[in-house]
């Protein structure tokens, strides 16, 4: 079984860095339309009623120092990412991988400055490379999620990722929701017990769907719910679930 494993995990990293330019890109205009519309203003957001920064084509989050963190943070390793490619940062994003900004409102009290600019720019202009940090994450996705599960259960992820992965639309689908709502694999990303990542989503498809990318928009569209239910009210996150539903839908369009 082990080998299994081992060999899909190579067919799937084959197949991504395969991946023509064009693909790659149109998989990254899309992400960026889902976080940001296109905007470039998009590209530094940080939510009403979250603690953190949303940053890049990804929203990749990014917390102050000191702040609780219940989501897995991803901007930093952006980071750490862009360097390893020799793309040259601002100065002062060089010398932090904390968020500088401590609040929503002293984020956008600095919002058209000169440091923020130098971020968007930044942004602007690698999108390309955060693509490639989106569909890294994916490729040690499978080891992870496997790593939590008994040995019974694991057959029934693979066989579901391989074929979702199989061509563009269901590629873009995993690569989407696992920057969109995570692996569902980190203990503090769960309300009343229950996840909303990408595990959660292939564990309740049944093994054999009918129709792979329908049965997985409406599964996981049953999950993001359940997550809404059992949100703490204050998270008001029932303000999310239309854009969230209408996010998944885009997985089933013609790629």
């Amino acid at each position: 079984m082990k080998g299994y494993f081992l060999f899909f995990f190579l067919s799937c990293f084959q197949l991504l860095i395969a991946l023509p330019k064009e693909a790659l890109d149109k998989i990254g205009e899309k992400i960026w339309y889902n976080e940001c519309a296109h905007s470039i203003e998009g590209l530094t957001h940080w939510k009403e009623g979250e603690n953190f920064a949303s940053l890049g084509i990804g929203h990749f989050i990014w917390y102050p120092c000191d702040h609780p963190k219940i989501f897995q943070e991803t901007f930093p390793n952006l980071i750490c990412f862009l360097k390893d490619h020799h793309v040259l940062l601002p100065y002062w994003l060089e010398q932090t991988l904390t968020c500088p900004w401590n609040c929503r409102e002293e984020f956008y009290a600095d919002f058209h400055s000169s440091t923020m600019q130098d971020l968007r720019d930044l942004l602007f202009e690698t999108r390309h490379l955060q693509t490639l940090f989106i569909l890294e994450r994916l490729e040690s996705s499978l080891t992870t999620i496997l790593d939590i599960l008994p040995s019974h259960s694991q057959e029934h992820i693979c066989s579901l990722f391989l074929r979702l992965k199989e061509d563009q639309q269901g590629l873009y689908a995993l690569v989407d929701y696992v920057n969109f709502k995570g692996l569902g694999t980190h203990p503090s990303e769960t309300y009343q017990g229950k996840g909303w990542g990408l595990l959660q989503v292939l564990q309740n498809m049944s093994a054999e769907p009918k129709n792979l990318i329908f049965e997985f928009v409406e599964t996981a569209k049953q999950i993001l719910i359940q997550r809404v239910l059992n949100a703490p009210a204050e998270r008001q996150e029932e303000k999310w679930l239309k854009g969230w539903l209408n996010r998944l839908d885009t997985y089933l369009e013609s790629f």
